[in-house]
């Protein structure tokens, strides 16, 4: 597979025994919000392959979707720019007649010029339709659109957590994570991180005995679906992976996702705040932040675990309205 260098890499593995204290178990941290700085998160390292199989097949414009604070279109809109692509990005809104406030993610992808488009969610649900007919548009111009899907989850993108388990593996070797993790948890917002993770631990079983997805929409079933999908292509690209060992080795829980993508509980989010109260990490309300809580309620928690910190920061800043109100609970209760 081909492959740009963009994350800076190999991220840190970190450990706070305060917040051991709080999740109720031993937790390494892999800190992927740190593979870059404005694109920094999980979502770097499928680019990493993506926008390479872009600039192979001669693309010009590369079109993805999201959420309005997607952080997945702002990562493909400031790398594509950094690569000389120009960024078309379809995000979803309740009512695309009144955009939302260009705050978080939506003011990088405004800063760098992508061509942003709001659409209903009725109509996200047809987004592979809508993009192919967007890069049909540019086509008709005599350009090519390379199309990333959501999350940029697929075949390809999945090669980005393969790499990273491998990493994983070689900070075991160096002594700067311990052997014997008996879990390896990460949010899953749409399926391609957590389908990387699990091929990475068919061919790197050392690093953990087993994967956790928590799921922060749509249900287990789905995401079940999805990463035998994704797990699939990717074997159909390297026939030495295994997709069928890699679903076996993934749980899906979906109990901790709140009332809605987007959309945390009051107890998650005076989480969040308890979180960085005690060790300093920041997490976002609507992947990290719903993750380690999950992990932190399990009814059966492992004894060791690594996290992967997927980023989100712009996310956190763009909700500063309710983070601040759950900051406020927590002084009115010390």
């Amino acid at each position: 597979m081909k492959r740009l260098a963009l994350c800076h890499t190999p991220t840190p593995v970190w450990h706070n025994r305060a917040l051991d204290a709080l999740v109720g178990c031993e937790l390494w941290v892999k800190r992927d919000d740190m593979t870059s700085g404005a694109a920094a998160g999980n979502k770097i390292r499928k680019l990493e392959y993506l926008l390479a199989d872009a600039l192979a097949q001669g693309a010009s414009v590369v079109v993805t979707c999201g959420g309005a604070q997607s952080n997945h279109a702002r990562a493909t809109a400031l790398l594509a720019r950094e690569h000389g692509l120009q960024p078309v990005l379809l995000l979803r809104t309740p009512d695309p007649s009144v955009p939302p406030p260009p705050v978080g993610n939506l003011l990088l992808d405004r800063l760098v010029g992508a061509d942003v488009r709001f659409i209903t969610p009725a109509q996200y649900r047809e987004r592979e339709r809508l993009m192919a007919e967007v890069a049909a548009e540019f086509a008709a111009r005599g350009q090519r659109a390379y199309v990333i899907p959501e999350g940029g989850s697929n075949g390809v993108g999945s090669f980005g957590y393969v790499s990273a388990v491998e990493e994983l593996a070689e900070q075991q070797a160096a002594g700067d994570l311990p052997e014997g993790l008996e879990l390896l948890a990460v949010a899953c917002g749409s399926g391609g991180t957590a389908a990387g993770i699990a091929l990475g631990l068919t061919r790197f079983p050392e690093v953990a005995a087993r994967a956790a997805a928590f799921a922060v929409c749509d249900d287990r079933v789905y995401f079940e679906q999805t990463v035998a999908r994704i797990t699939a292509e990717a074997q159909a690209l390297d026939p030495t992976l295994n997709a069928s060992d890699a679903c076996a080795l993934l749980d899906v829980h979906d109990q901790f996702k709140g009332p809605a993508y987007g959309v945390s509980t009051p107890e998650q989010l005076d989480f969040i705040v308890r979180v960085a109260r005690v060790s300093g990490l920041l997490l976002d309300p609507t992947y990290t932040g719903k993750a380690l809580f999950g992990l932190a309620h399990l009814p059966q928690k492992p004894r060791r675990a690594l996290f992967v910190h997927t980023g989100g920061l712009p996310g956190l800043l763009a909700e500063s309205e309710l983070t601040a109100a759950a900051a406020a609970r927590a002084d009115a209760g010390s």
